[in-house]
C-alpha cells in the first residue's frame, strides 16, 4: 500500500460524478417527463442545463447570502429555472410531478467499477460519503445504486457546503479522526485541494465522461495527488485492498 496511507483509517468520496454517473442517470429520468410536457430539449442537455445551476445556487449559501437549504431545495428550484429557461410555463406543470422529477438526483446509476471497489476498499477502511448531498438524499442514493457506505457526512453536517473547510472539518470530526488519518477520494481537482488544504489525504480518480464526450475539465491531475487512479477498483489494487 501507499506508505502515505499507512495512517489511514477512513476514506471520504466525492458522490455526483466520482461514485455515480449523474449525466445520463438524469437523461434516463427527465426524458419521460420532457415527452409528457412536449419539452422539445435533447434530455442530456437537460441534465446538463440543471447541473450547471448546482454551484451558483450553493454559492449562495457559502457566501452567507443564503442561510443554509439542503441539496434537493437546491435542485428542486433549479429545475424550475431550467423549465423556465426553456420556455415552459410552470402553471400547466403539476407541482407534484416537479418535485417527483427532483427524485432524480437520488436515483443515479453507479459507474460500473463504483460498488466493486467501494466493496473492496471497505475491507481495509471505514468509507462514507463526503458529499454536497443531504443525509435522506445519500441515504436513498445508496440504497437505489447499492453503495454500501460506513457512514454520510458532508454537507448537512456543516450546513454549509464543499469546497468550504468546515465541510470536511465536521465530517473527519464525526468519523473520530484526525486529519491525517483520513483521505478524500474525488473526480474533481477543486475538492482535493480544499481536502488537501484540510490535512486529508488525495485520491484522484479520473471521469473523462462525466461530463460527456466534449468534457473540458478534471480530465487529468492538476497537483501531485497521493494517488491517480482512473476507477475505484483500481483506487483498490493501489490501495492493496
Amino acid at each position: 500500500m501507499n506508505p502515505v496511507f499507512d495512517q489511514v483509517a477512513f476514506l471520504g468520496f466525492d458522490v455526483f460524478g466520482t461514485v455515480v454517473d449523474w449525466r445520463t442517470s438524469v437523461a434516463r429520468e427527465v426524458e419521460p417527463f420532457l415527452a409528457r410536457h412536449a419539452i422539445s430539449v435533447d434530455p442530456l442537455q437537460f441534465a446538463s442545463d440543471w447541473r450547471g445551476l448546482y454551484q451558483p445556487s450553493m454559492e449562495e449559501v457559502r457566501s452567507g447570502r443564503r442561510q443554509y437549504v439542503t441539496l434537493d431545495v437546491l435542485n428542486r428550484e433549479n429545475l424550475d429555472t431550467v423549465l423556465t429557461r426553456h420556455g415552459v410555463d410552470l402553471a400547466a406543470i403539476p407541482v407534484q410531478q416537479r418535485d417527483e422529477l427532483t427524485k432524480a438526483w437520488e436515483r443515479l446509476d453507479p459507474w460500473p467499477d463504483s460498488v466493486a471497489g467501494l466493496t473492496r476498499l471497505k475491507r481495509r477502511f471505514a468509507i462514507g460519503a463526503l458529499s454536497n448531498g443531504h443525509i435522506a438524499g445519500m441515504l436513498n442514493l445508496a440504497r437505489y445504486a447499492g453503495l454500501p457506505w460506513d457512514v454520510i457526512g458532508g454537507a448537512e453536517l456543516s450546513r454549509s457546503y464543499k469546497p468550504q473547510a468546515v465541510t470536511y472539518q465536521r465530517t473527519i470530526a464525526a468519523v473520530g479522526r484526525l486529519s491525517e488519518e483520513t483521505a478524500m477520494v474525488a473526480a474533481h481537482n477543486d475538492d482535493l485541494v480544499a481536502a488537501r488544504e484540510n490535512g486529508m489525504r488525495t485520491v484522484f480518480v479520473c471521469r473523462p465522461t462525466e461530463y460527456g464526450a466534449q468534457q473540458t475539465k478534471d480530465l487529468a491531475p492538476i497537483q501531485d495527488w497521493d494517488i491517480v487512479v482512473t476507477s475505484l477498483t483500481e483506487a483498490a489494487e493501489a490501495l492493496d485492498c
